[in-house]
């Protein structure tokens, strides 16, 4: 549930406040303590007893039943928003149970809702003003009197006997006419600081359409990248494999060619063994007869 709906659901239709050690009658309608029995006290001098809120009415003044769950909720509630509590001003002329004051008239010292401000007298020194509880701060401190002016020399606000006293030789405009200026003057400056603001919105605007567009770039760009590296990684990859092939390779040609040369080492050497055999003979019948020539020829070689 919402902040708002909980508040709704947690204030007492009598004070409208958030409940105050909180009873419920026989009908089921809760109300702060203090609340219900001011409303009983005025009842019980009428006659006659009956819920605020749906109207039942009770033969006998009702008991009260503490409601310590809905305490306890409200309770919580309090600690968790502290500073959303505000002291309410209530009209003055509601006598059966307190109604919010729509404006408080600084003359009559009085706070009036919407019912009693349409019948109040509207004489001009009946002077009306926001809800208010502190009325003495309306007034001026050393004379009593209602602030009707305003001294633009000291900058203060005044009432009509300031005027003919420490003030009387200084500049004056009525309360009203000081307000508006300085309304005025606040709404240029609301006004300037809209149009800084909106300023400041378009630059804000005009810088998320070009990341936008940095973006598109970066993301073409990365992509053209990850494919420039991606073919680059395969190139390499094809070119290590050919390279290490080309080395293997050629190690097996060696090695080919050592096994090529050891085969003819061994032949050679057992060619010069024979040779030798048939130099060291001692029989002179053995060279003509012998096997040396066809050897020799056969091998490629020549004795001569």
């Amino acid at each position: 549930m919402a902040s708002g709906d909980l508040r709704a659901e947690l204030e007492c239709s009598v004070c409208l406040n958030i409940y105050t050690d909180p009873v419920n009658l026989r009908c089921g309608h809760n109300f702060c303590r203090v609340c219900i029995d001011l409303v009983l006290d005025t009842q019980g001098e009428a006659g006659g007893y009956s819920c605020p809120e749906c109207r039942e009415k009770f033969q006998d003044r009702p008991a009260l039943q503490r409601n310590i769950t809905l305490r306890n909720i409200a309770g919580n509630f309090l600690s968790a928003q502290p500073d959303q509590e505000e002291s309410r001003v209530f009209c003055t002329y509601c006598v059966d149970y307190p109604v919010p004051a729509v404006r408080s008239c600084l003359h009559c010292e009085v706070s009036l809702c919407d019912k009693h401000l349409r019948v109040h007298k509207k004489s001009p020194e009946h002077i009306l003003c926001d809800p208010t509880l502190s009325m003495e701060s309306r007034k001026c401190s050393v004379h009593k009197k209602i602030l009707e002016y305003y001294c633009t020399e000291d900058e203060t606000c005044i009432c009509v006997l300031c005027m003919i006293g420490g003030h009387k030789e200084h500049k004056m405009e009525s309360l009203d006419e000081a307000s508006e200026k300085k309304k005025e003057t606040l709404r240029n400056v609301l006004q300037e600081l809209l149009t800084k603001r909106e300023e400041t919105e378009e630059r804000v605007q005009s810088l998320q359409e070009h990341r936008r567009k940095v973006e598109e770039e970066a993301a073409g760009h990365t992509e053209r990248v990850t494919v420039l590296f991606r073919d680059l990684r395969r190139r390499l990859d094809e070119l290590e494999k050919r390279v290490l092939r080309e080395i293997s390779e050629q190690a097996e040609r060696i090695s080919i060619s050592i096994r090529d040369l050891e085969i003819k080492k061994e032949e050679l050497s057992r060619k010069m063994r024979h040779i030798e055999e048939l130099c060291n003979t001692t029989d002179p019948l053995t060279l003509p007869s012998g096997s040396c020539e066809p050897l020799s020829a056969q091998n490629g070689y020549s004795t001569s």
